[in-house]
């Protein structure tokens, strides 16, 4: 995505409402992947583990660029499905300083045995 909010430190300054520069919103998405792993680490007796998709995404408060993030993940939900178990994960993406998450998703991983 070229759009001038996330490539145009000059103009994004001047013209933005966030004051410079912004992640893309599916980039600071794409963090939960390796936030999540971070986190919680592999699942024991799993073979493998496979992204089934998300309920909801949001973006609440924008990612300045060069910001420091953390994942704040939660398990809220196991079912069973064939071969195996789909766990439902709140992930949260904050940032240093924000009282608000930069995004807010709920995934949904299935992890066969």
């Amino acid at each position: 995505d070229r759009q001038w909010i996330h490539v145009d430190a000059d103009r994004a300054a001047r013209e933005s409402p966030f004051g410079g520069t912004i992640a893309h919103g599916f980039y600071t998405l794409a963090l939960a992947s390796r936030l999540l792993r971070d986190a919680v680490g592999s699942i024991d007796g799993a073979r493998i583990g496979i992204n089934y998709g998300l309920n909801k995404v949001r973006f609440p408060a924008p990612l300045p660029t060069g910001s420091r993030v953390r994942g704040r993940c939660t398990l809220q939900r196991i079912d069973a499905v064939d071969g195996g178990v789909q766990a439902t994960w709140s992930v949260l993406v904050e940032r240093d300083g924000s009282a608000k998450p930069c995004c807010a998703a709920e995934w949904l991983v299935r992890y066969y045995l």
